[in-house]
């Protein structure tokens, strides 16, 4: 029998990072080498790897540094992939994702998250279209943040037709520090959408955990698939 030892247990006081919780629809692109695809297709019950391509792939082109290999793009939901059918779509986030491929591609290989928002969608927010807010803060910079960056920031530019949520606190854990945010932010309205004054909360990421947090404004104490 395998020792299965104890997990080290985090700090609580450690530093957090705050973002405002976007209502609309979760929402994943995916960037891979056919090389890197084929292995992790391996044991995939459903479609062959043709079979998966020809239902999936949103968009492929050469890998720049290495001609033998080819970099596809898929799109995909919480629970599933998406295709641009209208039944296979989720609120045409797959159709966004191939019209915008080429610049997509800056993002790089990997699984980028982020949030479909907008027109049709849960709050709408006032828009009359949809826009991609990308949640990885610590990786990408948004263009509006660009006057301000400093040239020695690690982030790299994101794509123009993406955004980034926006970052409320950033610091030491505390819960009189989260609350504050969230009183701010219901004061002040959205800041992915300024002028938006129905935001939906807040998600806090603990670092030394690893592990993300949500509290909305309304309802926060109840199951949100709650009918009460």
């Amino acid at each position: 029998m395998e020792f299965q030892k104890f997990k080290k247990i985090p700090r609580l006081s450690r530093d957090c990072i705050i973002t405002e919780k976007i209502d609309g629809t979760n929402g994943q692109i995916v960037i891979i080498r056919f090389s890197d695809f084929e292995k992790a297709h391996e044991g995939y019950a459903g479609d062959s790897v043709q079979g998966f391509l020809d239902k999936y792939c949103l968009y492929k082109t050469l890998a720049i540094q290495d001609e033998n290999d080819i970099i596809y793009m898929f799109a995909g939901s919480k629970s599933r992939w998406l295709d641009t059918s209208s039944n296979g779509d989720n609120h045409g986030f797959a159709k966004w994702v191939k019209e915008n491929a080429e610049e997509l591609l800056k993002l790089g290989e990997g699984i980028h998250y982020g949030e479909w928002y907008g027109k049709g969608i849960n709050r709408n927010y006032g828009l009359n279209e949809k826009r991609f807010a990308l949640f990885n803060v610590r990786r990408w910079v948004h263009s509006k943040e660009l006057p301000n960056w400093d040239e020695n920031d690690k982030r790299k530019r994101c794509p123009d037709c993406c955004d980034v949520v926006p970052i409320l606190f950033e610091g030491m854990f505390d819960t009189l520090y989260i609350q504050s945010t969230l009183d701010h932010l219901k004061m002040g309205g959205s800041f992915i959408v300024p002028g938006y004054m129905n935001p939906e909360g807040i998600i806090i990421y603990h670092k030394a955990s690893g592990q993300l947090f949500k509290k909305t404004i309304e309802n926060d104490e109840k199951p949100k698939n709650s009918k009460e």
